[in-house]
């Protein structure tokens, strides 16, 4: 392969990504306390069950400006400082003739969208961890694509996979 398919690959690439570190650790420590709210990770604790991250499907209808990069951006922008997460990377990309798709990578998690401008739907996903507040980005959205047909569905990721009975 030449450099230049490795570097497509991604391969050699300075990424900021870190190996993990997992001497000394096995599942069964990583589970025991997990139920204790003064553990120092980002799970998510709430009525008594853990999980580890609150991920939104959430559908802009009627929206405007759904085919504009630099709006779609500011929105994403606005979407992490009003959920208090931690932003990385943004990348999007403008189809031809219509349509945006764009990631914006969190230390928290992610934020995607992919829009149909042509009939005002825009399809985010909001998914984070941690003392995040993803529900917030619902009024961003709304006001950033100026509509109030905004319709949200909860998924809670990884819900039911640790249980107080596993990590006892």
């Amino acid at each position: 392969m030449t450099d230049a398919n490795l570097f497509q690959l991604g391969i050699g690439l300075e990424t900021g990504a870190h190996a993990e570190d997992n001497r000394g650790h096995s599942a069964a420590n990583d589970t025991r306390d997990l139920f204790d709210e003064a553990r120092d990770d980002h799970f998510i604790r709430r009525d008594g069950r853990v999980f580890a991250g609150t991920h939104l499907i959430i559908e802009v209808v009627n929206g405007h400006g759904l085919d504009e990069e630099d709006r779609i951006q500011q929105a994403f922008r606005d979407c992490v400082d009003e959920c208090g997460a931690t932003l990385l990377h943004i990348h999007t990309h403008k189809f031809s003739p219509q349509g945006v798709s764009g990631v914006a990578v969190l230390a928290e998690s992610h934020i995607s969208v992919h829009t149909w401008p042509e009939i005002g739907y825009g399809a985010f996903d909001v998914f984070m961890c941690g003392d995040a507040q993803p529900w917030r980005a619902v009024d961003v959205l709304k006001r950033a694509f100026a509509t109030e047909d905004v319709r949200v569905q909860e998924l809670l990721r990884g819900d039911g996979l640790v249980t107080e009975e596993a990590a006892a």
